[in-house]
């Protein structure tokens, strides 16, 4: 399969698959006009790849996933680095969902401010008078 084929079935840029050769997460054969030439299983193995970095790990990480998942076997510490960056995914997902409720929560006040906020009077009537309390 040519270059142009995988990245639109993988739905990434030519420029990333040249990249992830670079980092060698990714190899194609040579036809002997030069062209890159990919097997079949080159778009599963560039959407793994996407799935490794919008995880976040780094590429000398997910070579190493690559070659475990391949190979069917796991280099001593590779285990105990990912649980370490699934940890790291947790606590950002946490955070992110704080902060998503604390956004909600402003959404919601802005919307419907209290009355404390509005020197009581509803959202857009005028406001009471301190005599009339």
């Amino acid at each position: 399969m040519r270059i142009g084929e995988v990245a639109r079935r993988a739905g990434v840029s030519v420029r990333a698959l040249r990249y992830y050769e670079e980092q060698d997460l990714l190899r194609a054969e040579r036809s002997s006009g030069g062209q890159r030439r990919y097997p079949d299983s080159a778009v599963d193995r560039v959407q793994l790849i996407q799935q490794l970095y919008a995880a976040g790990l780094p590429s000398r990480s997910v070579r190493e996933v690559l070659r475990s998942v391949y190979a069917g076997t796991v280099k001593p510490g590779l285990l105990d680095r990912l649980e370490s960056e699934r940890a790291r995914i947790t606590t950002r997902i946490t955070e992110l969902l704080a902060a998503r409720d604390r956004l909600d929560g402003v959404i919601a006040t802005t919307r419907n401010p209290p009355p404390a906020c509005t020197g009581g009077r509803a959202p857009g009537g005028p406001a009471r008078s301190a005599a009339h309390g």
